[in-house]
């Protein structure tokens, strides 16, 4: 049960990062792909919210499974967003790409420890 769930929450993830990154891209006129950095912190957001609720409350870990394995691991794109930093070395944006894969370690970390402080206060 627990895989058919997770397979699940891989396509409903999927199918929100699509939504995110087009509304997001309907708004950004830049170069920058805000989409896929938006997608990328949020999912790191959530899923420390998700480990930290299950490490708190000892809640199972096909919880952690279904909602940080499929839903986040099908929302989340790290491998676009390297794809993306590349497309913006090519075309010479150095700072952009630095901006991009620099900017986005750092806000997915941040986002990761304040999703697992605020799971554990839940």
């Amino acid at each position: 049960m627990t895989l058919l769930l997770t397979a699940i929450a891989g396509g409903l993830g999927g199918a929100a990062r699509f939504w995110v990154d087009t509304g997001v891209g309907r708004v950004n006129r830049t170069a920058f792909p805000w989409g896929t950095f938006v997608v990328n912190i949020s999912a790191c957001l959530f899923l420390g919210v998700v480990a930290g609720v299950v490490s708190a409350r000892s809640a199972p870990e096909a919880v952690l499974a279904v909602l940080g394995t499929g839903f986040a691991g099908g929302y989340s794109t790290f491998s676009t967003a390297l794809v993306e930093t590349v497309r913006l070395m090519r075309a010479g944006e150095f700072g952009m790409a630095a901006a991009q894969c620099l900017g986005m370690v750092v806000a997915g970390v941040a986002a990761a420890a304040a999703g697992l402080a605020i799971g554990a206060a839940v």
